[in-house]
């Protein structure tokens, strides 16, 4: 019995000691994890499962992750791919992003094909476009001698404050273009990020013709017999900002021809003075096909037809102030602002380097004959500056524009004493195609 007892204790208090020590090497490991929680740990804890769990429900309630991060991923692109495309015009870099969307779909299929799985769109559908302003295509097919260079001016500003792309076209003396050049033309402009804003000389391209969606158009004009002679100096002379460009611009013109006098070259019926080279604003307007650059009522009357159908405004320059007010309504996301930097005395400085530089007026005589040479370019004026003050007066715009310093009523009082133009049969010259071309004596 005693040595069963003594073995009963010594085995109990080996199981005792195995136990104890068991036990002290589980807390020594568990002393090691930081496992210390405080009541502030526990609400943090619970407070982040319950956001979570809010946050699932929001995805779920609302059809998809937010629109930022579906941006993001669009724009970082899939499959390991940069999918940007670059474009090369004659004159401008056109970086554009029109293909990223469509190529998300696409690289989106591609990837489930081949992993065998489903997609993001195939649960939610694509991402919703970006919404912009409308109109957010616009182009500003400048005429010469109208006030463009003071509007691009003001452009410049108005882009960097507003944010929208502004392409200034470097091509001046192409306003005429084939059929694979428009079409090129159209294709690059479509591919500008939008919204935009498109300028160049150009004539009239009508885009639905091939296809292509429409912008919208605006433009600003000036009296024909003004627009004429700011043009004629301005070759020759150049502007305030240096009188010796002339000679950048024109260096084959010898001396007998750039001094030439106006009346000289108005009365004796220069190339320069006289059907078809004054008529020059219609064709703006009328647009690409051949029988646009002949003056007659067919010509005319497409131009006119385009104003009203694809133009959202044609101002004057004589009443300036009131078109820049009409442009701030009718597309505040562009010219929100514009009557200010046009007023203010920095702008001033600028806007006063653009004028033409020893401008004459020519004799009553020689006014007469010109007049005679623009009756459809004074009747397209007209026609246009009547549009304007009607949209002026449909929005309620009181004018702030000062009167044109060179009256129309001297010239509607000339029209009664003008001769009947030209008859249209009449065979015009067909050598004068460059409106920009050098003085040629007949």
């Amino acid at each position: 019995m005693k040595n069963f007892n003594s073995s009963a204790l010594h085995s109990h208090s080996q199981s005792t000691n195995h136990i104890r020590e068991r036990n002290s090497r589980k807390y020594s490991l568990l002393s090691v994890l930081p496992l210390r929680f405080s009541l502030r740990g526990y609400g943090v804890c619970m407070a982040t499962l319950f956001l979570f769990c809010f946050g699932s429900l929001f995805y779920q309630l609302n059809g998809g992750p937010p629109k930022i991060l579906l941006d993001i991923r669009q724009y970082l692109g899939l499959c390991g791919k940069n999918h940007w495309s670059v474009k090369v015009a004659p004159s401008r870099l056109f970086i554009h992003k029109d293909r990223v969307a469509r190529h998300l779909v696409s690289c989106l299929h591609d990837c489930k094909r081949r992993k065998g799985g489903s997609t993001y769109l195939d649960d939610h559908g694509q991402p919703a476009p970006r919404v912009l302003p409308f109109p957010s295509q616009v182009i500003y097919n400048r005429v010469g001698k109208c006030g463009s260079r003071t509007v691009v001016i003001l452009l410049r500003l108005l882009a960097e404050k507003h944010q929208f792309n502004l392409v200034s076209s470097d091509i001046h003396n192409k306003t005429r273009l084939t059929k694979h050049e428009q079409v090129d033309l159209m294709k690059n402009i479509s591919s500008i990020p939008q919204p935009f804003l498109y300028t160049r000389h150009v004539h009239f391209l009508n885009f639905t013709r091939f296809k292509i969606e429409q912008p919208v158009y605006i433009n600003i004009i000036r009296d024909p017999i003004n627009r004429f002679l700011s043009n004629y100096f301005f070759r020759r002379f150049g502007d305030w900002r240096g009188e010796q460009n002339h000679l950048i611009r024109t260096p084959g013109m010898k001396d007998d021809e750039r001094y030439l006098d106006i009346n000289v070259c108005i009365l004796e019926n220069y190339p320069e003075c006289s059907n078809p080279r004054v008529f020059y604003i219609i064709p703006y307007f009328c647009g690409q096909h051949p029988q646009c650059r002949e003056p007659g009522v067919w010509a005319l009357e497409r131009a006119k037809q385009n104003v009203l159908e694809n133009y959202l405004l044609v101002g004057i320059l004589e009443e300036l102030e009131d078109v820049l007010l009409l442009l701030e309504r009718l597309l505040p996301h562009y010219f929100t602002g514009v009557l200010n930097i046009y007023k203010s005395p920095d702008y001033r400085k600028m806007g006063n380097m653009t004028g033409t530089v020893r401008k004459q007026t020519p004799t009553l005589e020689a006014l007469q004959v010109l007049y005679h040479h623009m009756r459809y370019e004074y009747e397209f004026y007209n026609f246009v500056r009547d549009q304007f003050h009607l949209t002026k007066k449909k929005i309620g715009l009181k004018s702030v524009s000062k009167p044109p310093a060179y009256s129309n009523d001297f010239l509607r009082q000339l029209a009664l004493r003008t001769p009947e133009p030209l008859d249209e049969d009449e065979e015009l010259e067909t050598d004068l195609e460059d409106a920009n071309s050098w003085l040629v004596h007949p």
